[in-house]
């Protein structure tokens, strides 16, 4: 089936170029703490988007419900992206070696768990990641009907939207992976602080459009 493939491929497309805060703790996340840091921040992401489509197709009632909660979501989306900043801008530590050059970090089971916990809450608080989610499963289960086998061709659809988006995720990973070799510790120490900024500056923003709204 061409069409859901397609379907999926442009869906995947959408949600990998849009601009958000997790484009940018992905990339911090693998140049602070390696490649491995950054799948699992990465897996923890892709775990989000899949419990969000889930939700949309068998349990409406439940997405709807969460909708009607998107201003406290949005405000415990926001405290979640400041802290995150916060941390970042002024705590988070340049690890390097005995010649000055960066280190690679010895993680506990626990501090992976974390990575890939800050992962999946970053992308599940993030309303629009809700919205986006709900809007396109209902045009795709509407356009559904019209096919021969409609569950066979939704599948279709948010496979390959999700396959799509861990790929270009995991790619983000490699390339942050090879610049991560070529930086010093005054780089990195630059690159936390506008990370930093950058999540304080997307939460404070999400933050202010919903509550614009009420």
């Amino acid at each position: 089936m061409i069409a859901p493939l397609l379907k999926g491929l442009i869906l995947g497309v959408i949600l990998s170029i849009s601009v958000g805060p997790v484009i940018f703790a992905i990339i911090k996340q693998s140049i602070n703490n390696g490649h491995k840091a950054g799948y699992l921040f990465v897996a923890g992401v892709s775990a989000s988007d899949i419990t969000l489509v889930l939700v949309c197709n068998f349990f409406t009632g439940l997405f709807n419900t969460a909708l009607s909660y998107k201003t406290p979501i949005a405000v415990a989306g926001s405290i979640f992206l400041v802290a995150v900043g916060i941390y970042t801008l002024f705590f988070k530590k340049v690890h390097v070696d005995e010649e000055n050059k960066l280190a690679i970090k010895n993680f506990r089971k626990r501090d992976y768990a974390a990575i890939f916990l800050s992962g999946y809450f970053m992308n599940m608080l993030n309303p629009g990641v809700f919205l986006f989610w709900f809007a396109w499963t209902t045009l795709i289960m509407a356009d559904s009907q019209t096919a021969a086998h409609p569950g066979e061709y939704r599948f279709i659809v948010f496979t390959t939207c999700l396959v799509f988006v861990l790929l270009s995720d995991i790619l983000k990973v490699v390339l942050a992976g090879k610049l991560r070799s070529r930086l010093t510790a005054k780089n990195l120490h630059f690159i936390n602080k506008l990370s930093g900024l950058i999540l304080i500056g997307f939460g404070v923003a999400l933050c202010w459009g919903v509550l614009a709204l009420l």
